[in-house]
């Protein structure tokens, strides 16, 4: 049966399928040896389908996981410049997943990696409205620091939504904030700290999509219960 290229190449768990229309941009996916274009379809079992130079392998087991991401780890399949990448941790999973968004290399907690491009999708749309909580470790606060940071809507020119910021402990210099946003832009929640003259010094996702990180240890994963795999889902429609 034929499908859109995109869905073919994240369902064959190479990568989202946000990638894989970059890949289809970049006339790095080939159909029946013809440089392929955005939209066009394909029937896996009639058609040769080549990306970065090798066939399209068929339809992986779909593998649904929770990491808690140390710091030091790059969100990245390949990256030469990286000393780690989170991919590292998750080896022994049984299949070739990839990070669904992004934690930089400096933050740690609740990363999601998958083969299921559906899934990917139903986390990073705008339109799924994906929450995600961080508890930030700051210094520097002072007591117009929280209502400052909710009432930022700019960053750099481009525009955000207000997050939900509360104060949960303060002691010794330093407060523990958390955050809760949807869009997660590029290194959002650092910049909006030093926007309101504050340091961070730890920031940890604790939850995303409504799924807690819970008492997962620090470089260790677990598979997504079906329950979790359904609330994640379920917000496509």
């Amino acid at each position: 049966m034929e499908e859109r290229l995109q869905k073919l190449i994240a369902a064959a768990g190479l990568c989202s399928r946000r990638t894989a229309e970059a890949w289809i941009q970049a006339g790095e996916v080939t159909v029946n040896g013809a440089a392929a274009r955005l939209g066009d379809r394909a029937d896996p079992e009639r058609d040769r389908i080549v990306v970065k130079g090798r066939p399209l392998p068929g339809e992986a087991e779909k593998r649904y996981l929770m990491l808690n991401k140390p710091r030091g780890y790059t969100c990245s399949l390949a990256d030469p410049h990286a000393a780690h990448l989170v991919t590292e941790l998750v080896a022994d999973c049984g299949a070739r997943v990839y990070p669904v968004g992004r934690l930089d290399v400096d933050s740690q907690g609740l990363l999601f990696l998958t083969n299921d491009g559906a899934f990917a999708q139903a986390l990073l749309h705008p339109s799924h409205e994906a929450e995600k909580t961080y508890h930030v470790t700051v210094s520097g606060l002072r007591p117009e620091s929280v209502e400052r940071l909710q009432s930022l809507t700019e960053l750099d020119g481009e525009r955000i939504r207000p997050a939900r910021v509360r104060l949960l402990e303060e002691a010794g210099g330093r407060a523990l904030l958390s955050f809760t946003i949807h869009e997660g832009k590029k290194r959002q929640i650092r910049r909006m700290c030093a926007r309101a003259g504050l340091a961070v010094r730890r920031l940890c996702r604790v939850a995303e999509a409504g799924i807690p990180l819970g008492t997962l240890r620090e470089g260790a994963w677990r598979p997504l219960t079906q329950e979790e795999i359904e609330t994640i889902m379920g917000k496509q429609g």
